[in-house]
């Protein structure tokens, strides 16, 4: 078998392409999330925090041969984690919102039995009594 056609079977199997599909609708799907929190989410939220910013964050633990401060940036870590923690909610709110879309309307509860019913269910006690 020749690599040109080993290499066409492997890219052609299921996995791969739905894998590829996957990975374009993801890439999508992450810049209209990225423009839900920062054209939305955010400034609805600033009036409230303010404008929320650790990146500028550090610790100075030493200094380097060439005199500058070797800083320990833990502000950009918690502003990464404080925007993932935003845009998990807002992912969270809009699928909760779909869900609610598709969620079937709630049907009637089943009829009560018919007066046939009721009378043979009434013989039957009467008789599982004697």
């Amino acid at each position: 078998m020749s690599l040109a056609s080993e290499f066409k079977e492997f890219a052609m199997k299921g996995s791969v392409v739905d894998l590829a599909v996957g990975v374009v609708i993801g890439t999508a799907f992450g810049k209209i999330v990225a423009s839900l929190v920062g054209d939305v989410v955010m400034p609805a939220l600033s009036p409230i925090l303010g404008s929320v910013n650790f990146t500028d964050l550090g610790v100075q633990i030493a200094t380097s041969a060439a005199g500058k401060p070797v800083l320990l940036k833990y502000g950009a870590f918690l502003q990464t984690i404080f925007e993932f923690v935003l845009i998990a909610l807002s992912i969270f709110m809009v699928i909760k919102a779909i869900n609610r879309l598709k969620r079937p309307a709630p049907s009637a509860p089943p009829p009560g039995p018919t007066r046939t019913e009721t009378l043979l269910q009434e013989i039957r006690d009467l008789l599982a009594k004697r």
